[in-house]
């Protein structure tokens, strides 16, 4: 069972100037400008999630110049607040679609979703062989009311969409392997406290730019210790090899056939030193791209896949590792061969 992507579509909110807004979101903008990012992208509030991914999902049927009749499966991944709760937003985009019946998908496991979501499509594919087709989009539209874009952790967190064309047999940007793992003892981290059954609504006064840096819940749960933090980064930088090994082992190819590896957009010296982890030199990640957009949660990978795809910086016969880090807090990793 082989499956391939046929076509990308993109959908951005409009263009800011991180060193312009930073104080907007925060009393210190240049611990955000140390970041390197250059521009991220916010949407009009009146723009929602669904809007963008429509979009984005509208644009790749066109680049691929099928038609949406064609599509046997939407697949959605969500990595920010629902529009609603009890809510299915993979529904939701398919009205917008006007796709009428059709087999829809749901994914939220956060900034993992637009990754891990190959894996599960491919389960798709393989025990349902009339799916021919599947369209898959990522997307991420933040909710200012419930987080600071430039205090969740140290991205700045933008809005845009993402749309793949997925079809059974296609020949190129063929899908290798998906493997994640989780470490359950770290499932509090990078929560939104308010707007769940446990705290439906924040307390008098209360503000996302007034919040708790994100990052204090890891100080909180270390202690404050800087040897217990040290050791903890030091354990990140293995678990990213980890899981990128392990999806090569699972593809039957060797970690050193891999020519690029497409991060989450973090920032350049994350990126840097997950490359150099696995052998891949920084011109051949996505840290321009990162800096050019932000961090767009499940957008972020397959964003820059088929960008750099576009630029020719990425070329037929190429393995690509897309990988990160997301709420769980769990490690991932999907195989591409160009």
């Amino acid at each position: 069972m082989t499956f391939g992507i046929a076509g990308f579509g993109y959908a951005f909110g409009a263009d800011q100037e991180v060193s312009e807004v930073a104080g907007q979101y925060v009393s210190d903008p240049e611990r955000i400008l140390r970041w390197g990012c250059q521009t991220f992208h916010r949407a009009a509030p009146s723009v929602t999630a669904t809007a963008l991914a429509a979009q984005a999902a509208r644009d790749a049927v066109n680049r691929a110049g099928i038609s949406l009749d064609s599509v046997d499966l939407l697949a959605l991944a969500v990595s920010e607040i629902p529009e609603y709760l009890h809510w299915d937003s993979s529904a939701a985009l398919a009205r917008e679609l006007g796709l009428g019946e059709r087999q829809t998908m749901l994914l939220t496991e956060g900034c993992a979703a637009g990754v891990t979501g190959l894996g599960l499509l491919a389960g798709v594919f393989a025990v349902q062989p009339e799916i021919d087709t599947a369209l898959f989009v990522a997307v991420n539209r933040v909710s200012e009311f419930h987080r600071n874009r430039m205090n969740v952790n140290n991205a700045v967190h933008s809005d845009g969409a993402v749309a793949v064309i997925l079809r059974r047999g296609f020949p190129r940007n063929q899908w290798l392997s998906t493997e994640q793992f989780t470490d359950p003892e770290l499932c509090e981290w990078f929560r939104c406290d308010y707007g769940g059954a446990i705290a439906p609504v924040p307390p008098p006064q209360w503000s996302s730019l007034i919040a708790e840096a994100g990052n204090e819940r890891i100080h909180a749960h270390f202690d404050k210790n800087p040897r217990r933090l040290r050791q903890f980064l030091g354990l990140l930088s293995t678990r990213s090899f980890d899981v990128v090994d392990r999806a090569c082992k699972r593809a039957g190819i060797g970690i050193d056939a891999l020519t690029h590896l497409l991060y989450l957009n973090d920032s350049r010296d994350v990126i840097e030193d997950v490359a150099r982890s696995v052998g891949i030199p920084l011109d051949r990640t996505n840290a321009t791209v990162a800096a050019r957009h932000g961090h767009m949660g499940a957008a972020d990978q397959l964003t820059s896949l088929g960008l750099m795809l576009d630029a020719g910086e990425i070329n037929p016969g190429d393995a690509v590792a897309l990988s990160g880090t997301s709420i769980g807090m769990r490690w991932y990793c999907s195989l591409v061969r160009i």
